[in-house]
Formats: C-alpha cells, sequence, structure tokens
C-alpha cells in the first residue's frame, strides 16, 4: 500500500469535494456522532475553512484513493508564547483503518508544526474511543495537566448556536 498526504487546496473543487464528502463519513461514523451533516453546513464548509487563516486541511491517499482528512487549525499557547496546532477532525474510512493513515497525517501535522515554531499539538478525543485513544497514546498523546494534583483538563462546551 502506497500512502501519499497532502495539503488541501480550498480554492480546488476537487480538494473541496473530498474534504465535504470524507467529514461527512466521520460524521455519520458513530464517534463522529452517527449522523450525516446538513447539506447547507457541507455547502459552506471548505469557503468557511478557506476564510479562516489558521485553518488547514490534509488529505490522505492510499493507493491513489482518497481515505483520509485531517482539519487542523494554528492556535497560541500564552504560556509559551507560542503557537500550537489543534487537530479539530481525524477522519479514516472504516475500510482503511490499522493501516498506518492517522500515523501518516500524525507525523504531517507535527512537521507543519514544527516548522512554524508551534510548542506542541492539541486534539480532543471521546473517552469511549478506544481504539483511537490507543493510536494517540502511541504516538506520545495523553491528557493535559499543569498539576496532575489538580487534575486533567477537560474539553467543555456551551452551544451558541441553538
Amino acid at each position: 500500500m502506497t500512502v501519499k498526504i497532502i495539503r488541501a487546496d480550498y480554492g480546488n473543487p476537487a480538494h473541496g469535494d473530498l474534504i465535504r464528502s470524507l467529514l461527512n463519513a466521520y460524521a455519520c461514523d458513530p464517534m463522529g456522532g452517527g449522523a450525516p451533516i446538513a447539506d447547507d453546513v457541507l455547502d459552506a464548509l471548505v469557503p468557511a475553512l478557506a476564510a479562516q487563516p489558521t485553518a488547514f486541511s490534509l488529505i490522505a491517499y492510499a493507493d491513489g484513493a482518497a481515505v483520509g482528512l485531517a482539519n487542523s487549525f494554528f492556535g497560541f499557547s500564552t504560556f509559551a508564547a507560542k503557537p500550537l496546532v489543534n487537530i479539530h477532525d481525524m477522519v479514516v474510512l472504516p475500510g482503511h483503518r490499522g493501516r498506518g493513515i492517522a500515523r501518516a497525517m500524525f507525523a504531517e501535522i507535527e512537521s507543519i508544526a514544527a516548522a512554524a515554531g508551534a510548542c506542541k499539538v492539541t486534539l480532543e478525543v471521546l473517552s469511549g474511543n478506544e481504539r483511537a485513544k490507543a493510536l494517540y497514546t502511541s504516538l506520545g498523546y495523553g491528557d493535559f495537566a499543569l498539576d496532575p494534583d489538580k487534575g486533567t483538563a477537560l474539553f467543555w462546551q456551551k452551544r451558541l448556536d441553538t
């Protein structure tokens, strides 16, 4: 199997189609919520990503077929006074998991982050997603804690679009 990772061009309609279809496949997966993304959101997705100057997306190909997607964003660590990268979406289609595709995408994201002088790469993962957690742990990711006695960071949200 040959794996190739490219940085998506938001102005390329073929890349846009792949971003939408791969992200929707992830949304339909139980670990992505188990439901498709609304058509109007999918239609707005790529132009909205293009409007975010900190966004970048990677598309993974295995033997020429698009099988993976990573959407990431640069942020900033005030404690390090350096940029950071947050992986917002990590997608590998079900029939291609366990073949090193996510590892290849992580390597590319970490390379991009290092080239930008980032101090860290962050991500969120569902507590029940054991397969993803095992991969992330094997890559050196783990809970964030300033002081282990004070506990680990939690990812919370408050919806504003309801």
